[in-house]
């Protein structure tokens, strides 16, 4: 029990950077233990997508018709599995809305412990410890596991994805697994959102809203503001679940990732969900009026004034 299994996350063929992060991560926890570094890929005719996990020791692939897309039963089905045949020290699994769904039901099937919302992971000796952020990254806590194995959900973003992208020809092993044919959860479809009319991911500059604009009718201030930098406005995922602004604008783990020249974040606290989508912006501004707000941890610059008097006067100054 001096593996580790890397989860990796894939959808329509295109594995998410969160896989390469828990690579790197991942390669560095099996090196210390003595072990070695497993993937497990699930989906349907995806088994080329073995060949960017260079960073792995070997590819465990399951394929199946009902892994094609992501149903959380026939998944977890799977990976209790292959947990459960290979018995890794530590199963490594992102923080997303398909692993959340995968975690839980192995820590339960398995009766593993399990920790969540994790954003480091290391070895204390012989005892793995691992971070956890809450609250909205307000709080961290820290905990240490006395079995012989252990489950981490990683939120994405808390390691270089780089770390986890080597070149490298990795042994690929097909794995059966039954039990997927006769499912009580269906597949019908993935809606994707429709298109808006800007796209905040070709942005160079992005003026983003969060809670602290306090009300849909000053969103045509963070507009002037965006208007005069010659940007775009976006927000985080509170707006946009107050129907404020469309599901496109929304910057983060549940909606799209940024990297413009500049992003002003007014009123955004830091959650680090949010984080995942514009912490490699290359100017990070953040107005807040609480100084203990998460975002100053990764803001360049970063103003505890108001934002309904930054914004005014930044704008009348810009407008001069």
């Amino acid at each position: 029990m001096s593996n580790v299994l890397v989860v990796a996350e894939q959808l329509n063929g295109t594995l998410d950077d969160v896989t390469f992060e828990l690579l790197g991560k991942g390669r560095e926890l099996a090196d210390a233990l003595g072990g070695s570094l497993l993937v497990v890929l699930m989906g349907s005719g995806v088994k080329d997508l073995a060949s960017q996990l260079g960073a792995a020791d070997k590819v465990l692939y399951v394929d199946h018709p009902n892994l094609a897309n992501f149903n959380p039963e026939t998944y977890s089905k799977a990976l209790v599995e292959v947990v459960k045949a290979r018995q890794p020290k530590i199963t490594l699994v992102p923080y997303s809305s398909m692993g959340m769904d995968m975690a839980s039901a192995v820590s339960a099937e398995l009766e593993l412990p399990l920790v969540a919302y994790g954003t480091d992971v290391s070895m204390d000796g012989g005892t793995v410890k691992a971070v956890s952020s809450l609250y909205g990254g307000k709080m961290n806590t820290e905990s240490r596991f006395q079995g012989e194995q252990c489950i981490i959900s990683i939120i994405g973003g808390s390691f270089p994805a780089d770390a986890g992208k080597k070149d490298g020809s990795p042994a690929v092993e097909d794995v059966a697994v039954s039990g997927l044919d006769d499912t009580k959860v269906h597949f019908k479809q993935l809606i994707q959102p429709e298109g808006g009319d800007v796209d905040i991911t070709q942005q160079d500059i992005l003026v983003s809203i969060g809670r602290g604009i306090q009300s849909e009718d000053n969103i045509p201030m963070a507009q002037e503001l965006a208007d005069a930098l010659g940007g775009a406005v976006s927000s985080s995922r509170p707006i946009v679940d107050n129907k404020w602004m469309p599901k496109t604008r929304q910057v983060g783990k549940s909606g799209v990732k940024v990297k413009p020249k500049l992003y002003l974040a007014l009123g955004i606290s830091g959650a680090p969900e949010h984080i995942e989508g514009m912490k490699d912006a290359e100017l990070i501004i953040a107005v807040n009026t609480d100084p203990n707000a998460p975002i100053f941890d990764y803001a360049h610059y970063g103003v505890t004034e108001d934002l309904f008097d930054v914004v005014p006067a930044l704008t009348e100054k810009l407008k001069g």
